[in-house]
C-alpha cells in the first residue's frame, strides 16, 4: 500500500489517477449527488484486497466499510474521473477532515488493462460486524453499480448484527 503526499494533501502534479469507488459509492445515483461533474470511466477489481469493516466506535451506525490487502481476495470497484471540485466534495462526505479515512493508491484490473487509481481506506482498526441495514445498503449499491450477481449474493450472505444492536 502506498500513501503519497500528493494524495494525502490533495495536491495535483500531473495526471490525476481515477478514483476507485467501493461500498456505498458504487451506487451511480449516490455518486451523481456527491460528484456531479465526474464521469464513470469503467469498472474493475482490486485484486489481492478484501472488503472488511472497522472503526466501530467512530460511526453511529457501527463498523464502516473499508478495504485491506488480502492475497487471493478481490473487491469490485467503479472508476471515476473526478474533477478537483468533486474530489473536495467527496473528501468532505467521506470524513477526510476528521481523519476518518486516508487516500491510498491501488491498482485496478479492468477489461482494458490495469489502471492506477486511488481510494479511501479507513484510518482505524479492523473489526466488528456491520448492521443488517448497512450491509444491505452496500449490497444494493454493488448491484446498482453493476457488480456480478455472485458478488452481490456473497455480500448479502456476510455475517451482520441486527439493526437494533
Amino acid at each position: 500500500m502506498l500513501v503519497t503526499p500528493d494524495l494525502a494533501q490533495g495536491l495535483r502534479s500531473g495526471p490525476v489517477p481515477a478514483y476507485a469507488a467501493y461500498a456505498t459509492n458504487l451506487d451511480p445515483e449516490k455518486m451523481a449527488q456527491k460528484a456531479p461533474h465526474s464521469p464513470l470511466r469503467s469498472t474493475g477489481w482490486l485484486t489481492d484486497w478484501r472488503l472488511t469493516f472497522g472503526g466501530e466506535d467512530r460511526s453511529y451506525q457501527g463498523p464502516i466499510a473499508t478495504v485491506v490487502e488480502a492475497p487471493g481476495e478481490q473487491v469490485y470497484v467503479a472508476l471515476y474521473d473526478l474533477t478537483e471540485a468533486d474530489e473536495q466534495r467527496l473528501d468532505a462526505a467521506e470524513g477526510m477532515e476528521m481523519s476518518l479515512f486516508r487516500k491510498i493508491r491501488v491498482r485496478v484490473q479492468t477489461l482494458d488493462g490495469d489502471v492506477v487509481a486511488w481510494t479511501y481506506a479507513l484510518d482505524d482498526y479492523e473489526g466488528g460486524l456491520p448492521t443488517a441495514r448497512y450491509l444491505g445498503g452496500l449490497a444494493d449499491a454493488a448491484e446498482a453499480g453493476g457488480a456480478p450477481h455472485d458478488y452481490v449474493l456473497a455480500m448479502r450472505a456476510r455475517p451482520c448484527r441486527s439493526n437494533d444492536a
